[in-house]
């Protein structure tokens, strides 16, 4: 099967789902008025975006007005720490945060903010102990990723979300909470009273929509400001001309998950399929994360004697697309810094692969992968100082 192509890289990014192309496309030369104009061009693009916001609003739980459209998550998670904490406050986040998270605290450490990066155990797991032991009295912030890009692993962020509301009853200042939702959306529940969440950031390319386009969700009365200026668009949060065509596919996005949320337990049994199967056939091969507490489609390991850029490569040649790590720090030659958390010996860290579904998988693609993947792995072992 050498013209074959198949695509396991879902935590990068997936593909546009038709239903949702076909939403988008009068927006970008039928319906292409501005949505900030009053006439009926723009009127017709705002009514479009308005829809598209009570989608997700709906989707989240929340209101409309506390739906923020971005470019993408990056922004989103940028708006919350750059927007939020000043110089002399706390915030709390953990060692295995996206890069957005972790970029945006080290800027806010440069301007005077205390941050606290807490630990995860073997799993990938924060300790809710640990965090109620950092919390202080200058505490702004918390930011927790609900499941990690790249091991799968999730937190337990209701029962962070109900421990800040508790401490939030004695506290003169409130506690604010966050979390990346990016990899969650999908698979995880997503209701923001449920979860006790202040602030959530999504972005629609991992959920079949396109790429370029986001939300940040702000619970009224979070005391938000703008990191970028120049005009009214987002409650004055976010300036910029609406990215008319990428709401509308965000807004659709949305509206699909919850029809193929009957697809999970599909995804779970291939993914449970491909890590036995690897499992029983590879020796010296480890999976990395939570078993239990982890997204449906993610399934990550760790090959002894192998360098995973190699593996990516050549499994690239075959025509399968997988993945290393994070596609944001693909070009970096260090282990990464979520399985250094975890405490994984370097060697078997830059021996990592990342394999995640999607809904448009099937069991002869991960038959596939199984039947070429040991070769793969067996002749660079051999080509490997490492025995």
């Amino acid at each position: 099967m050498p013209n074959q192509k198949i695509y396991f890289d879902h935590s990068a990014t997936a593909p546009v789902d038709p239903e949702v192309f076909k939403a988008m496309a009068p927006f970008f030369s039928e319906i292409f008025g501005n949505a900030s104009s009053i006439h009926g061009f723009g009127q017709a693009a705002q009514t479009a975006v308005d829809e598209a916001r009570e989608a997700v609003a709906e989707f989240l739980g929340a209101k409309t007005n506390e739906v923020i459209f971005t470019s993408g998550a990056t922004e989103s998670d940028n708006l919350v720490i750059l927007g939020l904490a000043k110089p002399g406050e706390q915030i709390i986040t953990s060692k295995i945060e996206h890069p957005a998270i972790l970029e945006a605290c080290r800027e806010m450490e440069k301007r005077g903010a205390e941050v606290t990066y807490l630990g995860v155990d073997a799993q990938g797991l924060v300790s809710l102990a640990e965090l109620q032991k950092a919390i202080k009295a200058e505490t702004r912030l918390v930011s927790i990723m609900y499941v990690n890009n790249e091991i799968g692993t999730i937190q337990p962020i209701a029962k962070i979300g109900e421990m800040i509301k508790e401490l939030n009853q004695t506290r003169k200042e409130k506690i604010y909470f966050h979390t990346d939702a990016v990899q969650a959306a999908n698979y995880c529940e997503m209701n923001v009273n449920k979860l006790g969440v202040d602030l959530m950031s999504l972005s629609a390319h991992k959920i079949y929509g396109p790429k370029g386009i986001g939300a940040l969700y702000r619970r009224s009365g979070t005391p938000l400001k703008p990191i970028q200026f120049g005009g009214h668009q987002e409650a004055g949060l976010r300036p910029g001309t609406l990215n008319v065509p990428g709401i509308i596919g965000l807004g659709k996005a949305v509206e699909l998950i919850s029809q193929d949320k009957k697809n999970l337990g599909e995804i779970r049994k291939l993914r449970d399929y491909l890590i036995e199967e690897i499992l029983k056939i590879i020796p010296k091969a480890q999976v990395n994360g939570d078993l239990k507490n982890r997204a449906p489609n993610n399934a990550h390991f760790s090959f002894y004697g192998v360098e995973g850029e190699s593996l990516l490569l050549l499994l690239d040649q075959r025509g399968i697309a997988v993945s290393t790590g994070s596609a944001c720090s693909s070009g970096s030659l260090e282990p990464s810094h979520v399985l250094m958390a975890l405490g994984l010996n370097p060697l078997l860290a830059h021996g990592s692969l990342r394999i995640t579904l999607g809904k448009f998988n099937t069991k002869k693609e991960i038959d596939r992968l199984i039947e070429v993947l040991p070769g793969i792995v067996e002749k660079l072992r051999k080509m490997s100082p490492l025995k």
